[in-house]
């Protein structure tokens, strides 16, 4: 199992495109391109991307997603149809980058009243999947608190309708979200594309290692599982002062990979 880092570990500390030699040094096997803005999606930037990769693997793409993922389910085919158009930059820059999976948020919680209907949601999470397989990709809908996908049991009924998409579990937004994690997984199945990392200690978040999460567990359900795809350390730039930081919780995290493969 691959131990990565999320360009989103830098925001906000470095741009995007000077990324991946901190990642690289940090002992990153590999990362999430979270790309930022509008400008960010378009070709001409995901190849400067690739320019600078230096050999380091993209195993997914994020974009800045409130700003048009949610109108993707709007009910006006004009403005689905405009959406879709983004969707398709974020897309090509991940075709580029040679990126496996989209992680993805979908429609926002904005009122607490608000209802989502996990059917029509898995229906249309099918027409997108189709649209992201064509550029190679696996649309995977993350666990947010604050996005469609806040519950085990929304994923568990919207999966029936959207076969040909993932799942990501972000451990901060499923604590975050008063759920425990073990139940997305459940949820999830053999759905998981991708795994989000961080750590919280109390009611803070805090750095991979640092903190009150069982990696131990984690690590070994997910071997269990049969899982496939990386581990991706994303933090909030407030969570460290030092770059040191992310190295050492990548090294920790590989620690617990060796320790659990040298055990069977």
């Amino acid at each position: 199992m691959k131990v990565g880092v999320s360009t989103a570990t830098f925001f906000l500390k470095e741009l995007t495109e000077d990324c991946f030699p901190l990642i690289r040094k940090c002992g990153g096997d590999c990362c999430e391109v979270f790309l930022t803005t509008f400008s960010e999606y378009e070709e001409d930037f995901a190849k400067l991307l690739k320019e600078r990769l230096g050999g380091l693997e993209v195993y997914s793409i994020h974009s800045l997603n409130t700003t048009f993922e949610p109108q993707l389910f709007n009910p006006a085919s004009r403005t689905r149809a405009d959406m879709e158009k983004i969707f398709r930059k974020v897309l090509r820059a991940g075709q580029i980058l040679g990126a496996k999976v989209y992680t993805f948020h979908g429609q926002s919680r904005l009122k607490k009243t608000h209802n989502f209907d996990p059917v029509a949601v898995g229906k249309r999470m099918f027409e997108l999947g189709e649209i992201a397989k064509e550029y190679g990709i696996t649309l995977s809908l993350e666990s947010v608190h604050w996005a469609v996908f806040n519950t085990p049991a929304f994923f568990a009924e919207c999966k029936k309708y959207c076969p040909n998409c993932g799942a990501v579990l972000d451990i901060k937004q499923a604590w975050q979200s008063g759920y425990d994690w073990r139940e997305y997984l459940d949820a999830m199945g053999d759905r998981l594309t991708n795994v989000h990392l961080s750590d919280h200690k109390g009611e803070n978040i805090c750095m991979v290692g640092d903190g009150e999460f069982p990696f131990e567990e984690l690590i070994a359900r997910l071997n269990d599982m049969g899982y496939q795809g990386p581990l991706l350390i994303e933090q909030y730039a407030k969570d460290y002062d030092d770059y040191s930081q992310v190295e050492k919780s990548v090294k920790y995290l590989k620690n617990i990979i060796g320790g659990i493969k040298n055990a069977n």
